[in-house]
């Protein structure tokens, strides 16, 4: 995990956030690499919920709620955490994961075996709370959004209207989302502000179960398209004392992180809970009349919630690779390498001369850059031996290398029409196998293979 924070940040995929400034606990910036692949992430999950399915419609709602949207929702009352104090060490810990601490002066004790005396617990609310207006008095009181979730559920009026759906259908979100942690760690996977995306998908009473199922299964096979493989994702069935009391049946699906294994995504049977409780709450009922049955009903909801911080991380984790390979002089050099998949990678193709010092192969590689820089997003670089270029690509995760070379110049001296024998070298960043290319087909060539 150490390597893998350290190449974050020497590579520019992320950075603590105010760093000049000593930081901020479990806030970070993404950087010019960092917010490539986050964007990756989060258009290949919209196009699977809105481009690929005819069902489900998207929203972006509003990070600033009227305070009655959390009041209905059972937040302000009920988002909590319980924390108890050492007396001795003045660590705080929260009760529900006192079996995993460990004591700051006795690491091999868990608090309270150490000899230290705790405090009674006591409730610590994670909403942030914020004003609204130039007064901060109670009537101004509002919160940060903890979750994505209740825009869709108090627009789904206005959604259905609009789109002209029938149940089933969804609505899809991704969104900031902020939550005062009490205690966030392993780099991004518990943080206090992060990014979720989310669908709500709306069904008839009595189908929960199936539609549970249909969708775990959907977001598996995403997750594979990613560079998730399934056999890498444990799916736990949550047990009735651990789900959220309106659930009527969770999974969880599990990814192995170095620090353990940890939720990467929820999916949740959430009943009518929360149709419920808003049109209790603002007298508008959010009821359903079906056309085709003549029959009235509040919708029933399944939830696949997933994190795209969490995604983010567990595709470094899996992607994180050294190897020991030949280098000049019969040497061994260790080689990192992020395998990650073409389709999330943050640049596509890298693209070099093969020396800087050449006039016509620094004008070709240009032009080679110019033409797929229209339809990939490519790096072109010119600094150092070609090899110590290929290990940059690779340290990143760019799954090409494009290298104009003498053998390109000779193929433009043919007098062919331009491109028709121009090769290029290109190198893929896995096995490092190399094949000529021709410049015509290069385009082509890539995008069926990043795509």
């Amino acid at each position: 995990m150490e390597k893998l924070v350290a190449l974050c940040k020497r590579r520019g995929f992320v950075f603590p956030s105010s760093e000049i400034y000593g930081g901020l606990n479990g806030l970070w910036d993404f950087g010019p690499l960092g917010v490539e692949l986050k964007r990756n992430i989060k258009e290949l999950w919209w196009r699977s919920m809105t481009q690929l399915r005819e069902d489900i419609v998207g929203l972006d709602g509003s990070i600033l709620m009227n305070r009655a949207v959390w009041k209905a929702s059972t937040h302000e009352e009920q988002f909590v955490d319980w924390l108890v104090d050492c007396k001795t060490c003045k660590a705080r810990f929260r009760v529900d994961h006192l079996a995993e601490a460990r004591c700051p002066l006795k690491p091999s004790k868990h608090p309270g075996e150490c000899g230290g005396e705790m405090t009674e617990p006591r409730r610590f609310n994670l909403l942030f709370r914020t004003y609204v207006g130039p007064l901060e008095e109670e009537s101004a009181l509002t919160y940060l959004r903890p979750e994505t979730a209740q825009a869709m559920f108090v627009q789904f009026r206005n959604v259905l209207e609009t789109s002209r759906k029938k149940i089933p259908f969804g609505i899809a979100q991704i969104g900031k989302s902020f939550r005062n942690e009490v205690n966030p760690r392993n780099f991004l996977f518990r943080s206090r502000e992060f990014e979720q995306m989310e669908v709500e998908y709306f069904i008839r009473p009595g189908t929960g179960l199936e539609e549970l199922e249909k969708w775990k299964e959907a977001r598996l096979a995403w997750y594979e398209s990613i560079g998730l493989p399934r056999h890498r994702i444990h799916v736990r069935d949550v047990p009735e004392g651990e789900r959220a009391f309106y659930s009527e049946k969770t999974y969880d699906l599990e990814y192995t992180f170095p620090f353990g294994r940890q939720e990467l995504e929820g999916i949740a049977y959430r009943t009518d809970f929360d149709l419920r409780q808003h049109g209790a709450a603002s007298g508008k009922p959010l009821d359903y009349f079906d056309e085709e049955t003549g029959q009235k009903y509040i919708p029933h909801v399944i939830e696949p919630s997933g994190g795209v911080d969490r995604t983010f991380l567990a595709i470094l984790c899996e992607a994180y690779d050294e190897e020991d390979v030949a280098a000049e002089g019969g040497k061994v050099e260790k080689r990192v390498v992020l395998r990650l998949s073409p389709r999330v990678a943050p640049i596509k193709a890298g693209v070099f001369p093969l020396v800087k010092n050449n006039e016509a192969l620094v004008r070709k590689a240009r032009e080679v850059a110019d033409l797929l820089r229209m339809h990939l997003r490519i790096f072109y670089d010119e600094s150092g031996a070609i090899g110590r270029r290929y290990r940059r690509m690779d340290e990143v995760g760019t799954p090409f290398g494009v290298t104009i070379d003498f053998e390109t110049l000779e193929g433009a001296r043919s007098g062919a029409f331009a491109g028709e024998k121009e090769t290029v070298t290109v190198r893929e960043r896995d096995s490092m196998r190399q094949e000529r290319v021709r410049i015509a087909e290069l385009l082509e060539f890539l995008r069926l293979r990043v795509s």
